[in-house]
């Protein structure tokens, strides 16, 4: 298991970088109190300190006043890491952090923190598993207010309890298996295999229950890849503007003006869609064309939803349809007519008619979007739902050796075999929440933090 040097003491700037109000810069370990102590001045010892006190002071180097501070105290077990922590609150300048950061490093036995390393302690040390610790990430870099309950569900413990759950019930049976071994010379049988059989199926329904959330799950967390495609001049720019509400895409009635792919994120009903407007698919002449078009098959091949645009006069390009499902067939293609206005008798089929220089069939447009996405889903963000593939292939190899478990039952071997079967099972759900975990996947998941997370 992961070795975690509990001498150590660490120190790093915990709010994002830069000119600010105010900056906070976090220690943990050991000596984290006794190095504050020794660059502060307040009348009092903080040695002597209560958990979870604030003090105001100096922070001071030979006489000299570097800035005033408020310090926060929090005695091991109860702060963030399971140690004694500090945080020092100081004016939000670049070059105050540097310098008590510095003073803190040349004053005290202590040294920068690893990327992650405050949350990875907290793990370490109990105050949180794997699945609650991931999720820290995931609240600090939510885009939307969906995503963001979905990872505080996940932080709150949701996921956690419900693997925690399934993974009793696997020890439950097992324990059967495991004491009919204990007595193998007496030929027991402590559960019948058809009943073992149904309490495995229940199991895996279980799972595939988990499994199928992640399509959801993913888009919460990740939101889409979304493509503006088309045939030139069909108010593909036109619709990106309305979409993001400012004249971001440069709009002509000379076709061809998109040369380049634009790229921007906007939020629509809580989830994150990355619109990208591109030159549209056509056959191109100039070198600038070519290029434009060979960004926008990049585009194509790399979405998860394209929306593509047609005009009333001109319809949708059986050709540009038929590349498109060529580049992406796994996409959901959403087809889009536009300038209704023209026309008062509309024979062409398509998701959705608008007319985005009237305004007229946007707000259906918008509000249509997620329902063609996540369509009649069963999950919500504030259900136990997996948002991380780590977690998903765990699920999955924990399904495969349950099924596996299955055959073994039925096929009438030794229960040796069934229950190596639902130990390696159980050892995958066991990895989710980090009751073992490989080093180096540990080490994968917190070097991703910020560094003074």
């Amino acid at each position: 298991m992961f070795d975690l040097n509990k001498e150590d003491t660490i120190v790093a700037l915990a709010t994002p970088p830069g000119v600010g109000a105010i900056s906070v810069i976090r220690l943990s370990g050991p000596k984290a109190i006794i190095s504050a102590d020794a660059i502060f001045s307040c009348g009092i010892q903080l040695e002597m300190a209560k958990s979870h006190t604030i003090h105001y002071g100096k922070i001071e180097e030979n006489g000299e006043t570097i800035d005033d501070v408020l310090i926060s105290i929090f005695r091991s077990p109860n702060s963030y890491t399971g140690e004694d922590c500090v945080e020092i609150s100081s004016h939000g300048s670049p070059l105050i952090v540097k310098t008590i950061i510095s003073l803190l490093l040349r004053k005290g036995d202590i040294r920068t923190a690893e990327p992650g390393e405050f949350t990875k302690r907290a793990f370490l040390n109990n105050k949180m598993n794997l699945t609650q610790a991931e999720a820290v990430a995931d609240v600090i870099n939510s885009r939307t207010i969906v995503s963001l309950r979905g990872a505080r569900s996940q932080l709150d413990g949701l996921l956690s309890s419900k693997v925690d759950q399934i993974r009793n019930n696997l020890i439950d049976i097992s324990s059967y298996l495991e004491l009919e071994l204990d007595f193998a010379e007496e030929n027991l049988e402590l559960i019948k295999r058809e009943v073992l059989i149904k309490k495995i199926e229940e199991i895996i329904k279980e799972i595939n229950s988990l499994l199928d959330s992640y399509s959801f799950g993913k888009v919460i967390k990740e939101g889409l890849n979304v493509v503006i495609v088309g045939e030139p001049n069909v108010g593909k720019s036109s619709l990106l503007n309305y979409l993001l509400k400012e004249s971001r895409a440069i709009v002509s009635s000379i076709p061809g003006t998109t040369r380049d792919t634009i790229k921007e994120e906007i939020s629509i009903n809580g989830l994150l869609f990355k619109i990208i407007d591109t030159a549209g698919l056509r056959t191109a002449g100039e070198e600038i064309e070519i290029e434009g078009v060979k960004r926008t098959k990049t585009a194509v091949k790399d979405a998860d939803l394209i929306l593509f645009v047609g005009d009333v006069l001109a319809g949708f390009s059986p050709l540009v349809e038929q590349e498109l499902l060529e580049l992406n067939p796994k996409a959901k293609i959403i087809r889009i007519i536009n300038k209704i206005d023209l026309l008062s008798n509309i024979k062409i089929f398509s998701d959705f008619e608008i007319s985005v220089k009237n305004g007229i069939g946007l707000n259906n447009l918008v509000k249509g979007l997620r329902e063609k996405i996540v369509g009649e889903s069963a999950y919500s963000e504030k259900d136990v739902i997996i948002t991380n593939l780590r977690h998903y292939n765990c699920l999955e190899r924990s399904k495969k050796f349950l099924e596996k478990a299955i055959t073994t039952a039925n096929e009438k071997f030794s229960g040796e075999f069934l229950a190596s079967d639902l130990r390696v099972a159980d050892l995958a759900l066991a990895e989710i929440i980090g009751i073992i975990t490989p080093d180096e996947i540990l080490n994968n998941i917190f070097s991703k933090f910020c560094v003074g997370k």
